[in-house]
């Protein structure tokens, strides 16, 4: 009795992309705020309000605002939701570095697509 192996286990690649079949950009640039005035003013005025507004929009908790590093996962999620081209790492960039300018794109995209 032979137990002889004739084959070897293939390997199969697998390759990611950052752009999904049906994937979309943004509906307006991360500094276009003057594509809504409304949604400027109130996110440089009333920004708390918006977070929270954007974070209800999105069937979140009123809380998230308050939490370290929601508003990030916040605008993962919508990506996620609305299939937009980008990374978490861009997320985050977007909201450290310009926080203002990316609370109102998300206002701004949830408005749109609603």
């Amino acid at each position: 009795m032979t137990n002889a192996i004739n084959s070897q286990p293939q390997v199969s690649g697998t390759s990611y992309s950052i752009a999904s079949p049906g994937s979309s950009d943004w509906s307006s640039k991360t500094c276009g705020c003057f594509d809504d005035i409304g949604i400027c003013l109130c996110g440089m005025i009333f920004p708390l309000c918006l977070c929270i507004k954007v974070a209800l929009d999105h069937e979140e908790s009123c809380c998230v605002p308050f939490l370290p590093g929601a508003m990030v996962a916040l605008r993962t999620s919508m990506r996620s939701r609305y299939q937009i081209n980008g990374s978490v790492c861009g997320d985050w960039k977007v909201m450290a570095c310009c926080f203002m300018c990316g609370l109102c794109q998300l206002a701004r995209e949830q408005k749109m697509r609603r």
